[in-house]
């Protein structure tokens, strides 16, 4: 069974064992760092979860740790929880993807219901990422030959014009795009044009 989702939080530490102990009452698995800096050296693994971030920590600031997370290979949604918070650094902070920019002090059913989109966010990405890897594995396991046939399928070429381009039989082009549908999981030439556009996305 997957592990619940694991809400980190970035704040002081009186405010820090504050929360800790309002989520876990709501059934939230929680863990808590003082700085920028502690989240950095125990980054979590990845696996479900979203940060609780306060704006202004010792060191870097939350703006700061907001903007690395992707150097740093994670991809936690981001809720921002400042008593420091303005307009602009709101503004900029939203810009940058966070979920929601709350100010302290915050209702418990308003940081809750922020929470809670952040992990919906967080389990519809990573849906999207896991469907996108899978889609690359099964792309990589097609032959030289039946990427081309892929590629030609995708340009809407006949089998017989895609027969002439590689200079085989048709009976061939035939088995080597009924090999692609089986690999890649299409059972039209429409539905291989979306997932080609899917791997373009993906950069595949």
């Amino acid at each position: 069974m997957n592990a619940a989702p694991l809400v980190h939080i970035v704040d002081d530490e009186s405010l820090r064992s504050a929360l800790q102990r309002l989520l876990q009452a709501s059934g939230y698995r929680v863990k808590g760092y003082a700085s920028v800096g502690d989240f950095l050296l125990d980054p979590p693994a990845d696996a479900p979860g979203c940060l609780l971030l306060d704006l202004h920590l010792p060191g870097p600031s939350g703006l700061d740790l907001q903007q690395s997370l992707a150097r740093h290979g994670l991809h936690l949604p981001v809720v921002f929880l400042s008593a420091h918070g303005d307009l602009a650094t709101g503004v900029r902070a939203m810009k940058a993807g966070a979920v929601d920019f709350l100010t302290k002090p915050v209702e418990r059913t308003t940081l809750l219901a922020a929470l809670a989109r952040a992990l919906e966010i967080d389990a519809a990405l990573r849906a999207q990422r896991h469907a996108a890897q899978d889609l690359q594995r099964r792309f990589a396991r097609l032959t030289a030959r039946e990427r081309e046939v892929f590629e030609l399928v995708v340009a809407r070429r006949l089998n017989k014009q895609i027969a002439e381009t590689l200079g085989i039989a048709e009976r061939t082009v035939k088995a080597q795009r009924a090999q692609v549908m089986i690999k890649l999981g299409a059972a039209t030439a429409a539905e291989l044009g979306r997932l080609a556009a899917q791997l373009r996305r993906a950069g595949g």
